[in-house]
Formats: C-alpha cells, structure tokens, sequence
C-alpha cells in the first residue's frame, strides 16, 4: 500500500505541475516526509492522506488506489459483470475515471495500417471492435482484437491501428482529460 500510495502521490504531483517543497507546504508536512511517502517508504496517516489529496485537487481514492492497467484488454467471451432488463442486456466492458472531454467516433480500419503519434498526457483510447479483425494499441505492444474485443490504453504514446479483414469497423471513444486548474 505504501508503494501504491507514494507512486500516486509523485505522478499526481508531477501531472499537477507541483515542487515537492510547494505540496509538503500545502499538505502541512516536511519535505523529508514527503519524499519519504513518495519512495514508499513513508505510513502517511489519514489525516496527511487528506491533506495532500486536498492540495492536488484529487479524491482519496486517486491516492490510495492502485493505477489501472496502461493496456486493458477485454475479450468477447470474457466474462465480466453484467446485468439483464426487460429489453436491454448490458455487459460492463471498461470504468474509465475521467473529467473532461469524451469523443465518440464510428472507425474503419484498412489493411494498410496507421500509425499515430502520441496524443496529450492524460488522452486515453478506448476501442471497442464490432467487425473485423485488427491489431490495435501501443506501437510497442500491440494487440490482436476480434469482432467483440475491446482495448482501453494511454494514448499519450505512439499507438497503431491495422485491419486485417475486407471491412473492420468500430467504436472509438477518445477521453480527454480537463487541462490542469479547470
């Protein structure tokens, strides 16, 4: 937990913007014992938790939880949560945390591929893949999807896209993140 916690702490920090000396100020706290929480070798008390979650605008949570994975990846036949109404059924793919902006794009993919370069920290792609077949993700780990996959990855890296059938369509959610102090 104090490893989770100190990464948290210095990416949020460093996402913010903020001098380790500028949050210990904030957070009430020394420099030493900050710097201690962030190598994760420091046993903030919930009252400091609190404090520094306050001084970087961010829930406890975001502190406490551990990050989600850079590169999520759901089969169709996975099993994941789901629940059934009269007429609809939904499968929960993907929670994505976000605030700010949410683009929703229809998307075919062709054979001869894309190369993307990275988008602004914090951009996220979620794809969900309703035909076809392609490899999608980080140019440095790209993952082969079918029709019914899905792949959630940080889009501030360069990713690819290549069909790999006649016709690959699907649904692409860009999440971009309110800039800092919004």
């Amino acid at each position: 937990m104090a490893q989770v916690v100190g990464d948290n702490v210095h990416r949020l920090r460093n996402a913010a913007g903020i001098s380790l000396a500028d949050l210990a100020a904030a957070g009430g706290i020394s420099k030493t014992t900050l710097h201690g929480i962030e190598q994760g070798a420091g046993n903030p008390t919930l009252g400091t938790l609190w404090a520094l979650a306050t001084a970087l605008k961010v829930s406890l949570g975001e502190l406490i939880e551990p990050p989600a994975p850079v590169v999520e990846v759901v089969r169709a036949d996975d099993e994941r949560p789901a629940v059934t109404g009269d007429a609809v059924g939904a499968r929960l793919l993907h929670r994505i945390r976000l605030r700010g902006t949410v683009e929703v794009y229809a998307i075919e993919v062709a054979a001869n591929g894309q190369e993307s370069q990275a988008h602004l920290p914090g951009v996220e792609e979620c794809l969900v893949l309703t035909g076809g077949r392609i490899t999608a993700g980080p140019a440095d780990a790209p993952v082969d999807l079918s029709e019914g996959d899905s792949l959630r990855f940080e889009a501030s890296r360069p990713h690819v896209y290549r069909g790999h059938d006649e016709r690959n369509q699907a649904v692409l959610l860009m999440l971009h993140p309110d800039p800092p102090g919004t």
